[in-house]
C-alpha cells in the first residue's frame, strides 16, 4: 500500500514496504528536464491545468494544446490545412501555446519546429474520462503519448474515470507525481509508453496490468435537426469480453485501483504471422 503525503502543495509520495520513493524535489529542479504537456480536451480543460500544476515541479514545462476539444482523434494528424500556433495565457506561470491541430500535431510541432530544445518527456492528460481497454485506439490523449514514444522519449497518458468538466483531481495528481517519478527513475523501453487510468475517488493502490479485451458496440441514433435535415448521433456501450479476468485495466478500475498498462506501437499479430507463413498465395 502507498502513503500519499501533500507537502506545501508539492505532492510528495512515500511508498511503504517497497523500494519506491519520490526523488527529492531539489534534484528535479537542478536537472531541469524539458517536459511537454498536452491533452485532447482542449486548452481550457481543468485536467490540463491540474496536470501542469504537478509536472512543473519535475522540470521545465511547456504546454501545447488544441484550441478546442479533440477527444476521439486518436493518432490523427492535420494534412488538409496549415497548422497555426500562437502563444496563450500561461498555465501556472508555464509557457503555453494553442494550435488548431490535433494532440499528435502538438507533439510533432514540439519536436520539429516550435521549440528550441527537444523535450525529454511527453505527458498527456489528465483526460476527463477513462481510456481503458479498446478506448486506447480512439483516444487523443493516448495518441499524443504514443507519438511521444515514436520520438524516442518516455511518454505517459493520464486519464481520470470522471467525465465531469469540474472533476476532483486531488487524488489523481498524487498518482501523476508517483508514476512520473517512477518513469523518470527507471525509464521506458524504446517506442513504449504508459496508459495510466485513475479511478474516481481515493484509489486503493496501483496495479500493473494488461489491456482488457473488449469493444464499443455502436448504436447510432437517427435524428432530425431544426431545419428538417437528418443526422446520426453516436451512442453505444462497452462490451467486456473477459469479465471474470482479474488481470486487466477494466478490473483494476472497477475495483478502485489505478491501472498502468505498457503500450507499444507494434500492432503485429505474431500468432497469425506464423499461420500466414504456411499459406500458399
Amino acid at each position: 500500500m502507498y502513503t500519499f503525503i501533500p507537502l506545501n502543495l508539492h505532492y510528495v509520495v512515500v511508498a511503504t514496504k517497497i523500494s519506491l520513493s519520490l526523488f527529492p524535489i531539489q534534484k528535479y529542479m537542478s536537472e531541469k528536464p524539458l517536459i511537454l504537456v498536452t491533452n485532447d480536451d482542449g486548452i481550457h480543460a481543468k485536467g490540463l491545468r491540474e496536470l501542469v500544476e504537478v509536472i512543473q515541479f519535475f522540470g521545465d514545462v511547456v504546454v501545447i494544446s488544441s484550441e478546442i476539444a479533440m477527444s476521439g482523434k486518436s493518432n490523427a494528424i492535420t494534412v488538409d490545412q496549415p497548422l497555426r500556433v500562437t502563444p496563450a495565457e500561461k498555465i501556472h506561470d508555464v509557457t503555453t501555446y494553442k494550435s488548431n491541430g490535433t494532440p499528435v500535431d502538438s507533439v510533432k510541432l514540439s519536436f520539429n519546429s516550435l521549440l528550441d530544445r527537444t523535450p525529454d518527456f511527453v505527458v498527456s492528460g489528465i483526460n476527463h474520462g477513462a481510456n481503458s481497454s479498446i478506448s486506447i485506439i480512439y483516444s487523443g490523449t493516448m495518441g499524443a503519448a504514443i507519438e511521444g514514444s515514436l520520438h524516442g522519449v518516455p511518454s505517459i497518458g493520464f486519464s481520470l474515470d470522471d467525465f465531469s468538466p469540474d472533476a476532483d483531481f486531488a487524488k489523481a495528481k498524487i498518482i501523476v507525481a508517483k508514476v512520473f517519478q517512477s518513469v523518470q527513475e527507471n525509464g521506458l523501453p524504446p517506442f513504449t509508453c504508459l496508459n495510466v487510468n485513475i479511478p474516481k475517488g481515493k484509489p486503493k493502490g496501483i496495479k500493473i496490468c494488461r489491456q482488457a479485451h473488449g469493444k464499443w458496440v455502436e448504436e447510432f441514433e437517427k435524428r432530425t435537426d431544426p431545419h428538417g435535415r437528418d443526422y446520426h448521433w453516436l451512442s453505444g456501450y462497452f462490451k467486456n469480453f473477459e469479465e471474470e479476468s482479474t488481470e486487466t485495466d477494466i478490473y483494476a478500475l472497477e475495483n478502485n485501483f489505478v491501472s498502468v498498462v505498457p503500450v507499444t506501437i507494434d500492432m503485429t499479430c505474431y500468432k497469425t504471422l506464423d499461420q500466414l507463413k504456411a499459406w500458399k498465395f
